[in-house]
């Protein structure tokens, strides 16, 4: 009984690891990649990157299945995670550990911003057809609100954390990086991983504060 409940968590870790890369974090590199486009102005950003999106073939499936579902399971078993009490941070000064508690602090903190983002943009844009149809707009006008912006900002660098540090981990978990010193490099690049994704996130920001129509 012992050994069945040990593979259901092991499988489980490892799914969740798994759904925390691709699709979640591949879906995050591509989504802050098509956010930086809006430094080429509304009508790109609005008719190109909104409405190509639009036009996908089966949206509302690959929504769900590949976005909204892994992502659900991913902050789930996350916070049985944490519900567990596997680490403590104060009793155990651990490095290692007080990135994992990070790793959950900042995976609860992004929970709730996505909370945010979504209903102020997929679930608005159901009920309002002037956010569906200029995106932009309903961004620059979001975001030129100083609580917001510190939000959004806030939300920005908790994801690109959670990413890199996330994938760091992974290495470890299976069994990539084996030897403290490939850990310790693995760990480097996965941090300018992180500040390059960072950058974009911001570049992103910055075109949606420029004028309408103008370059970041």
């Amino acid at each position: 009984m012992t050994a069945s409940i040990d593979n259901t968590h092991f499988l489980l870790r490892r799914l969740h690891s798994l759904f925390g890369l691709v699709p979640v974090g591949a879906f995050l590199v591509f989504h802050l990649w098509e956010n930086s486009q809006s430094r080429f102005g509304a009508a790109h950003f609005n008719e190109t990157v909104v409405g190509g999106l639009q036009r996908l073939n089966y949206l509302p499936f690959l929504e769900l299945f590949v976005i909204a579902l892994p992502l659900l399971f991913h902050a789930g078993y996350g916070l049985a995670v944490i519900g567990s009490g596997r680490a403590e941070p104060l009793r155990y000064r651990f490095l290692r550990n007080r990135w994992y508690w990070l790793q959950r602090i900042s995976g609860v903190g992004l929970m709730l911003f996505l909370l945010l983002h979504v209903g102020m943009t997929r679930i608005a844009g159901m009920f309002e057809p002037s956010i569906r149809a200029d995106l932009f707009g309903h961004m620059q006008q979001s975001l030129s609100q100083p609580p917001v912006l510190a939000l959004y900002l806030i939300g920005l660098w908790l994801a690109v954390f959670h990413l890199a540090n996330g994938l760091s981990t992974a290495a470890i978990a299976w069994g990539l990086t084996t030897s403290a010193n490939a850990q310790r490099r693995f760990g480097w690049l996965c941090g300018a991983f992180g500040l390059l994704l960072g950058a974009i996130g911001m570049h992103g920001l910055i075109g949606f504060l420029a004028a309408a129509g103008g370059a970041a």
